[in-house]
This record gives C-alpha cells, structure tokens and sequence, in this order.
C-alpha cells in the first residue's frame, strides 16, 4: 500500500503503482485503493484518459495467459473528490472486497479439478495396456477414488460457507480456509490426474496442463497459500503470527 494521494483543494493527486491488475491494458475504469495524508486507506475511482495514468501490459505470462494483465501508474494523476468512494475507509473496504473474491475462488478452483477428474476418469476407460483399460489397475482406481473424496469435500466446505454468507455469518477467516483448502486441492488433483495420462497429459489436447499452469496463480492470488495459512491460525489460536 504505498501508493498515496494529497487533499489539494479542488482535486486530489495520486502517486504510486500497481502490478498484476485484471484487464488492466483495456479497463476504462479502474478502483484504486490509496492512502492519503494521515495513512488511511481509501477507494479512488481513476477513468482511463486521465493525465499522469498509464497502463503498460505484463508480457511473457505461463499462467492465466487468457487473462490480459498490466501495471497501473500513477504520476501525479488529478482525480476529481466526487471520485472519492464514500461511507468507507479503512483497510476494512479492500478486505471485504476480498473475501467475496476469495469466496468465489473456492468455487471455482472446485471447478477446475472436477475437469481433471473427469479428463483423467474417462482416459483411464479408454486407454489400453497389458491387455486392458489402465483403470482397472489398482494404483489408478485408488488415484481416481481419492480425487472424487476430496472434491466431495471441498464441495461440501463451499456450500457450507455459502450457507453461512446467507445468514450474514460467514467470517473473513472461514472463507480464507475454504480458498486455501480449494486451491491446495485442485493444484493436488490436477498434477495426479497429469501423471494418470502420461505423455498425453502435458499435450493440448487436454486441459490438464492448462489448468496445472493456472492453478499455480490461483494458489497465490488473492491471497497466498501460506497467509490463508496464518489467517486460520490466528482464528484458532488468538495469537497474531503476522506481527
């Protein structure tokens, strides 16, 4: 958080950066979150076209290659008060942001391991060797066995959760469980159900590797693997390890 802006009467100027941004060479619109003078964090709303703000594109992705990622710079960009995002401040405002994100996660990484699952299920029935389906060998049914337990689980902990932000009771520490446990998961699934293929699981005319590749931006986004980690054991324990 070390981008800043200054009150300057009839606007404000914000300077800094941010990496790794969604959509960034293209968004007509970015929500940005700064400090101002005092060192309280704010939402500001910066419009494409403001002088002083630019939006280089990050090149030579191995991950989420589909997706369009860039920098976003500020150098003394002059943004209009009524872009001031009220009635919150704080580092609560970006959190909340969040945890509906990493909310989101946990469903979609379930997603991604299903694909895998069933990649690997179907190839196990078709693929042949000593003189049958490679599925009916033991180590392969016991891969495919733990594969489907496992997203039966996280399944199971996501509707869970999602039953809870129902009732207004999720909590920011519940949901950083379910996005670590998710994640950890499908990246898990997807390396096995890779190794299940042999040769063929590294080639495109699967999806596994594509999702392996994502998966290994997911584990760290919105949150890394080791914070979620940290999150979880200071809700169980009371104690802050981040300190």
């Amino acid at each position: 958080m070390e981008t800043k802006f200054k009150d300057m009467g009839e606007h404000y100027l914000l300077n800094g950066a941010k990496m790794w941004i969604s959509n960034a060479p293209f968004a007509q619109v970015a929500v940005v979150w700064a400090k101002n003078e005092e060192g309280r964090i704010h939402g500001l709303i910066v419009e494409r076209g403001m002088e002083g703000f630019s939006t280089p594109e990050t090149h030579n992705k191995w991950s989420l290659r589909a997706s369009s990622t860039g920098e976003l710079i500020f150098d003394n960009v002059k943004v209009p008060k009524e872009n001031l995002l009220p009635n919150k401040s704080g580092l609560g405002a970006p959190l909340g942001c969040l945890d509906s994100a990493r909310y989101g996660i946990s469903w979609g990484a379930i997603g991604a391991a299903m694909d895998c699952y069933d990649t690997a299920l179907r190839y196990c029935k078709e693929r042949e060797q000593f003189g049958k389906p490679i599925g009916q060998f033991q180590l392969q049914q016991k891969k495919l066995a733990e594969m489907i337990t496992e997203i039966t689980k996280a399944q199971l902990l996501a509707w869970r959760l999602g039953n809870l932000k129902n009732q207004g009771k999720a909590t920011s520490a519940q949901i950083s469980m379910a996005k670590r446990n998710n994640v950890d998961m499908a990246i898990k699934i997807a390396r096995e159900a890779r190794q299940m293929l042999g040769g063929m699981g590294i080639t495109g005319e699967y999806s596994i590797m594509r999702h392996s590749m994502n998966l290994e931006s997911v584990i760290t986004y919105e949150g890394t693997h080791d914070i979620h980690l940290l999150i979880t054991g200071l809700d169980v324990t009371g104690l802050n390890a981040f300190k």
